[in-house]
């Protein structure tokens, strides 16, 4: 009852301050009367006061809000303004161990594809079927689109069979990355090649470095390199936090291909 008592005697001081004292019967919890709340100290700021009393009222709902959201305009509008690079080639990753890393990066390439870019996608270990994702965004625009890996490592069995399928997905990436016209260039689960080491992290580095300044790259898989988390200018990590798989619900056309 002391809390309660307290906290009801810091809102009618604040509030008697203001003016606004008796306050509305639906505001006050019991208590033992007004003559218990003269001796408490006044706790509550005017600002704090002043939402409780106009709680429920439209307009200064409104009102408050105008101001918080001005005031959250003149952020943005200072860290917008404060940006002084207009154009960049970005290297992106999308790694974690949670499902959309591939999702994401192909939902990047439909907004290119409506700004009237050329992509190219290589497909670096899967293979063992042909995606929703290929039809539609072949059908929809200029891509150039490569699946070279043989399915995944745990179904190959065949370390050499994948190191040489990994150095040809990288030939093919490498020459999408030498091509003038492509403006973006999406390298499917190339981080699963990097983790087990199929291909060279430096000369991938090396080769990411020099990339023309306008070329955009995603790099996907889970596993990410830290060298390549630092190289990169985005980085979006996948959290795990449900999937159905684990409910015994297989791959379904549409949702996974």
């Amino acid at each position: 009852m002391a809390n309660g008592v307290t906290m009801l005697a810091t809102v009618a001081g604040a509030a008697a301050e203001l003016g606004r004292w008796p306050l509305p019967c639906s505001l006050l919890p019991s208590c033992e009367g007004p003559s218990h709340l003269s001796h408490m100290r006044l706790c509550l700021s005017r600002q704090t006061a002043e939402f409780i009393m106009n709680k429920g009222d439209p307009e200064e709902e409104a009102r408050r809000h105008r101001a918080k959201m001005e005031k959250r305009k003149a952020l943005q509008d200072a860290e917008v303004a404060d940006k002084t690079i207009i154009k960049k080639g970005l290297l992106i990753v999308h790694t974690g161990a949670g499902k959309g890393k591939s999702t994401a990066a192909f939902g990047l390439a439909l907004r290119a594809l409506a700004q009237g870019w050329k992509i190219g996608v290589v497909q670096f270990g899967k293979g063992a079927w042909r995606s929703g994702e290929r039809d539609i965004l072949e059908k929809l625009g200029d891509v150039s689109w490569h699946t070279l890996g043989e399915g995944f490592t745990w179904e190959t069995q065949d370390r050499s069979r994948d190191i040489q399928a990994a150095e040809k997905a990288w030939a093919q990436a490498v020459a999408l990355m030498n091509t003038p016209e492509i403006g973006l260039v999406i390298l499917d689960e190339l981080n699963i090649s990097l983790r087990y080491d199929h291909l060279p992290l430096m000369q991938v580095l090396a080769t990411f470095a020099a990339r023309r300044p306008d070329l955009h790259i995603v790099v996907t898989g889970r596993n990410a390199k830290a060298e390549l988390i630092d190289a990169a200018d985005l980085v979006t990590e996948m959290t795990a936090v449900k999937h159905h798989f684990a409910a015994g619900v297989k791959a379904q056309a549409g949702i996974e291909f």
